[in-house]
């Protein structure tokens, strides 16, 4: 004989209706070719489309090259939060990184990458009149 918890789907679809989702404009920024040196710093910005405020708990980073800043404090449905990242740039060469986002939201893991080439920068002759 089967025996189905339904107190537990039931459970289940109750706190999908009240909790929070991440809804990112993009879960992928592209760096290009960016100059050695250069500012870093890129936002990842998302908008909650849940019914509950979103409290991001953590903000963890494949490598100590990239430092993620975000807000402490909770972000209510229908407005937007950003998750900023600066990628140190003195590193030459191709980079591919994660940003693991912790919350309370309906998914409570998300995952967001940044990638792009750091380049050797261009020098800007002297003008010799």
């Amino acid at each position: 004989m089967l025996i189905i918890n339904q107190g537990t789907h039931a459970q289940s679809r109750a706190q999908s209706k009240v909790a929070g989702e991440f809804s990112f404009d993009s879960k992928e920024i592209d760096y290009g070719s960016i100059q050695q040196h250069a500012d870093g710093e890129r936002v990842f910005v998302f908008t909650n489309t849940g019914n509950a405020p979103i409290v991001i708990t953590n903000v963890r980073t494949s490598c100590g090259c990239t430092v993620p800043t975000y807000s402490k404090s909770p972000i209510l449905p229908g407005k937007k939060g950003e998750i900023k990242v600066k990628y140190d740039t003195s590193r030459m060469g191709p980079f591919s990184k994660t940003i693991t986002v912790s919350s309370n939201a309906l998914h409570t893991k998300r995952v967001l990458h940044i990638k792009g080439t750091v380049i050797k920068p261009e020098h800007k002759e002297a003008d010799t009149e």
